[in-house]
């Protein structure tokens, strides 16, 4: 199963990746990360199919995704 994984220190939640999946995997964290940032997080992690969207539309190459 394909796993997406946000460097927190990185992404500032700019929620990009967010309408970019297909599948409706991101979303944004309920807690700040050390930046003051809410960054993206896997939401519904059953759903990824890897295609990587969410990371070519990332501006801060915050996010690795891993087939």
């Amino acid at each position: 199963m394909p796993k997406i994984d946000v460097d927190t220190i990185r992404c500032k939640g700019c929620e990009l990746c967010i309408p970019a999946c297909p599948k409706k995997v991101l979303g944004l964290s309920r807690t700040f990360s050390s930046n003051g940032y809410y960054p993206a997080v896997m939401v519904n992690p059953e759903n990824c199919n890897g295609c990587r969207l969410c990371a070519f539309v990332c501006p801060d190459v915050a996010i690795t995704v891993y087939k």
